[in-house]
């Protein structure tokens, strides 16, 4: 079962710079920073209602995010929608012919399971399927 678009992750070359517009021209505050070293990414998580806009800056150039913007430029890198049973919801997408970047969850920022679904399966864009971890 899907349960709300998660976030819209953004690609930015530096965070400090994307904040500028988001704070002082928005007037809405990050809520959450963290880096993800096996992805090589610095986030900012920007709250709008029960969604996030997640900036994205690499830490490293050879980063998936320094990559994208070599490629692409700033902008927006991928969707993210919240899920239950990951595992299951990949194997479902699998089974009805979606191409998976990844076959099996990985840990990503606030400790949430997250797998990537191809854009070559989803029109163009990149999917992310996310599982918020149970409070225990």
């Amino acid at each position: 079962m899907f349960k709300k678009v998660d976030h819209i992750g953004i690609a930015v070359p530096s965070l400090e710079g994307a904040l500028k517009f988001y704070e002082e021209v928005l007037g809405i505050h990050p809520d959450h920073f963290e880096e993800v070293e096996e992805q090589k990414v610095r986030t900012a998580f920007i709250p709008v209602g029960e969604t996030h806009i997640e900036l994205l800056e690499p830490t490293s150039p050879d980063s998936p995010i320094a990559k994208f913007i070599d490629k692409r430029g700033p902008g927006i890198h991928h969707l993210a929608l919240g899920v239950e049973n990951l595992e299951g919801k990949l194997a479902d997408c699998k089974a009805k012919g979606a191409q998976l970047i990844d076959e099996k969850p990985r840990v990503g920022a606030h400790g949430k399971k997250i797998a990537f679904i191809h854009p070559k399966s989803t029109g163009g864009v990149l999917l992310e399927l996310c599982e918020t971890p149970r409070k225990k």
